[in-house]
């Protein structure tokens, strides 16, 4: 077995889990510019709101479809190639995306994005925890899933900053600096060593091996299911939920419109429980700090949903995003831990994407709620019932918190 003293000196490990957060940050940002274009796409490509709103349904329908793809490039030739190309493979569609000439490729363009987006974690998260010293490995778990956030909020920033001097044709271009940097990064990191123990000669044993792991799967299938309708189902739509309190129309959060202001705040939030709760949960145990941050989200939701002034919405959403993506951050290590060696890139990256396949309908049933219950009611019944579900679940379920991804099967 390797020692926990040699898995902590892997030269350029830094570069490794660097290049997996940043590239998780892209991938979030160049999603959740949609987010916050919903009345201009519309209008642009002259179709109803609901058009665009159903375009993130593609986007999340065709990440598993990339998981396969990308994954199993990854358990076969290594992380940093696979890794490279996905990133320069996502960041050319969404310039695509950005210039569109009609609805039709516009949603041609979302849906081979999902692709990448679905085939960018699994690689990212499992280069990333493979190279992380075991120690940090919470830490760094909860700070490459804080990425996310991150990238949402650089896209609130964006909206404010790039959009009104550039244009929003912009917001589809300037991701391309970050995967340049990203490319660089992985240029200069160390090819996984658990993957090189481990690696198998054919993808087609690669396919077969997933299979031999069925049970685990459906357990990890069934938490990323509903981590999915979690995360997905109080982001997506909170900007446009924004824009119907009445009653903070004219206010300012520092210094900005709340529809970008809160956004920038909840996601602060939400880093800061990524990076927190990844990190307890070294001390605590992964299903315990899961377990609590959710409960944080639970007591959130009466401010997070009918708060009826700006100071409510702001502590509510930011306690939200808090514990959501506390949840969330202890992910990446979480799955990576219970995962079988030698399909540490395919396994979670698929589990994961397929998890968000099967509750990509989430963001369209709140939709729909909406028109019938109003969005307070629709977006609390959602989710109380998705974060009571994950409590039972993680209560039940297994986890190898610290185990070795470079011992040798015996």
């Amino acid at each position: 077995m390797t020692s926990l003293q040699e898995e902590q000196n892997t030269p350029g490990w830094q570069f490794a889990v660097a290049s997996g957060l940043l590239g998780w940050v892209l991938d979030a940002f160049d999603f959740f510019v949609i987010v916050f274009l919903f009345d201009t796409l519309a209008s642009h490509f002259q179709v109803e709101k609901r058009a665009i709103v159903w375009t993130i349904s593609i986007t999340l329908a065709m990440r598993p479809v990339g998981a396969l793809i990308f994954g199993a490039l990854a358990d076969r030739f290594g992380r940093r190639k696979p890794l490279m190309l996905c990133v320069v493979y996502f960041s050319i569609v969404t310039v695509l995306s950005g210039f569109s000439p009609n609805y039709g490729f516009f949603v041609a363009m979302r849906a081979l994005y999902g692709i990448g987006m679905g085939g960018y974690w699994g690689i990212g998260a499992s280069f990333a925890m493979e190279n992380a010293p075991r120690k940090l490995r919470g830490l760094l778990s909860g700070m490459m899933q804080g990425g996310y956030p991150f990238g949402y909020l650089l896209a609130a920033v964006g909206m404010l900053t790039i959009m009104p001097r550039l244009g929003w044709h912009a917001m589809f271009l300037v991701g391309t600096l970050m995967a340049a940097v990203i490319v660089v990064l992985t240029t200069l990191s160390p090819e996984s060593e658990a993957w090189k123990l481990h690696r198998m000669g054919s993808v087609t044993t690669i396919f077969k091996t997933l299979f031999q792991h069925m049970g685990s799967f459906s357990y990890l299938l069934l938490v990323m299911v509903v981590m999915s309708c979690l995360s997905h189902g109080t982001q997506d739509l909170y900007p446009d939920f924004l824009k119907s309190v009445p009653s903070i129309g004219s206010s300012l959060v520092l210094g900005m419109k709340p529809l970008y202001g809160i956004p920038i705040i909840y996601n602060i939030g939400a880093i800061t429980g990524a990076v927190f709760f990844g990190y307890i949960s070294e001390r605590v145990g992964r299903r315990y700090a899961i377990m609590m941050a959710l409960v944080l989200s639970l007591a959130a939701i009466p401010a997070w949903a009918f708060g009826g002034t700006i100071l409510v919405l702001v502590v509510g959403s930011y306690l939200m995003q808090t514990g959501v993506q506390g949840a969330f951050g202890v992910i990446p290590a979480h799955l990576n831990e219970l995962s079988p060696d030698s399909v540490r890139s395919l396994f979670p990256g698929f589990v994961y994407q397929l998890g968000v396949l099967i509750a990509s309908p989430a963001v369209s049933i709140e939709f729909l709620l909406r028109d019938h219950l109003g969005y307070p009611l629709a977006l609390t019944i959602f989710e109380v019932v998705v974060i009571v579900m994950l409590l039972f679940i993680f209560a039940l379920g297994p986890e190898r918190r610290g185990r070795s991804f470079r011992a040798k099967a015996g």
